[in-house]
């Protein structure tokens, strides 16, 4: 028998009713579809960061400058040039889907390359290599820049590339790392900073959760991690911790909003699954100690999920602060296996990252802060789709308390990539294809 989810918005509202869980599936639904081939056809161009980079001659990022190169040069005011001849350059022919716009007065081109760019290529780089050598030609066609200054147009844009492996200091960006930079098979979609989805979604904490909960589900479909009984058990938890399926994650949010602590989502969650008969009472111990069981797992894993996300929103929410996250993702699962005897949200594995992440993050270690990390890292990667989407939610609901803040990290990827609606508002965007 088919399973059957409601789909709300981000603020409760039914989008849809009784769809068929494989609506969601990333193999079926033309929305995740394109957000997927977006992603990867989408390069953020700072013209602004080009323009000063120029100026003050230091090129290929901080520390370095080259006194005596500076060039003084009005890119910001001619963005519509240079937008334009940034189309006709990455286009294959006319009627193709090629988009370049010129965003914030100027000071940022949007650069979509054609899908045959994409199509024809091994990798799903041509969008940053297609965008940064239009950007360096129109510039120099813009400006009739001679050969003895082309080379130092090209730093300006492209950074320290090739000396390095990546665009360090360079002036367009995407939002996923360079495939050098994956952990493994797969990894291209989980390797997104949690700070840049946060920005993409203008800090929208259930969007930022959907965006990436449906890249981690899309990377564990490419992982071949999503094949037959496992199909069901990761579209389950996706619908429901990363789509709001049923109203379950915003509904126990806005009950638990105003009191709520991580262990008053426990019990609403254990009494929402006991109602739903997901889970029943086993055994009862002479101390008074009831143990549960289930006769679907893979409904009680995707309870656990959601419970795990409104848990993160309400703490976090509650500080307007990430930090916490960690001791979340550890905590609600805890306090859920002692108080059921069943297992917590991805059989433990969300336990695991806690631990780690919590050491990585703000603890001993001390490293950037929870909105640096991403589903790629040593410390998150093990639980596949249902631990960084709330560390992408904690970031959403930052009141600027990060060192490594979104602004400082992702200014002009969440400048540029906000743009596209399904990027901003995939949980819209999602429902509407099913």
């Amino acid at each position: 028998m088919a399973d059957n989810i409601d789909l709300y918005s981000d603020r409760g509202a039914k989008l849809k009713s009784g769809v068929d869980l494989m609506a969601i599936s990333p193999m079926r639904n033309a929305a995740i579809k394109k957000i997927v081939t977006g992603i990867k056809r989408t390069a953020a161009v700072d013209l602004a960061g080009i323009e000063k980079t120029l100026a003050t001659s230091s090129i290929g990022g901080k520390g370095r400058k080259i006194p005596g190169r500076e060039m003084k040069l009005d890119i910001v005011k001619n963005a519509e040039k240079i937008r334009s001849r940034v189309a006709d350059l990455v286009k294959v022919d006319d009627s193709d889907d090629t988009n370049v716009e010129s965003l914030n007065g100027g000071k940022q081109l949007l650069v979509q390359v054609p899908s045959p760019r994409i199509d024809v290529a091994a990798e799903y780089v041509s969008s940053l290599t297609c965008a940064a050598s239009a950007t360096t030609q129109a510039i120099i066609d813009t400006f009739n820049i001679g050969m003895f200054d082309s080379p130092t147009i090209k730093s300006a844009v492209w950074g320290q590339y090739p000396q390095t492996l990546d665009m360090v200091g360079g002036n367009v960006k995407s939002i996923v790392e360079i495939p050098q930079k994956d952990e493994g098979f797969g990894y291209t979609l989980r390797n997104v900073m949690a700070n840049h989805l946060a920005a993409t979604c203008k800090f929208n904490a259930m969007n930022t959760a959907a965006l990436c909960s449906t890249l981690e589900t899309v990377g564990v479909h490419e992982m071949g991690d999503a094949l037959g009984i496992q199909e069901r058990h990761r579209l389950l938890a996706y619908g429901l911790q990363g789509l709001n399926a049923n109203n379950l994650v915003y509904g126990t949010v806005k009950a638990q909003g105003k009191t709520g602590t991580i262990g008053t989502v426990v019990h609403a969650i254990v009494e929402k699954a006991l109602a739903d008969k997901i889970i029943s009472a086993d055994k009862k111990f002479a101390s008074g100690y009831t143990t549960y069981k289930t006769s679907d797992v893979g409904k009680w894993n995707a309870y656990c999920a959601a419970g795990t996300m409104a848990a993160t929103m309400i703490n976090c929410g509650a500080m307007r602060a990430p930090q916490s996250v960690s001791a979340v993702l550890l905590y609600f699962n805890d306090i859920v296996e002692k108080e059921t005897s069943l297992p917590g949200c991805d059989f433990g594995k969300v336990q695991g990252v806690a631990v780690g992440f919590s050491f990585f993050s703000h603890s001993i270690y001390g490293g950037g802060g929870p909105g640096t990390f991403n589903g790629n890292h040593v410390t998150t990667r093990h639980s596949k789709g249902l631990g960084v989407p709330c560390v992408a939610a904690a970031v959403a609901l930052d009141a600027g308390v990060q060192i490594y803040s979104p602004a400082k990290t992702s200014q002009l990827v969440g400048d540029v990539f906000s743009a596209v609606e399904e990027f901003r508002e995939p949980i819209k965007a999602i429902a509407e294809a099913v």
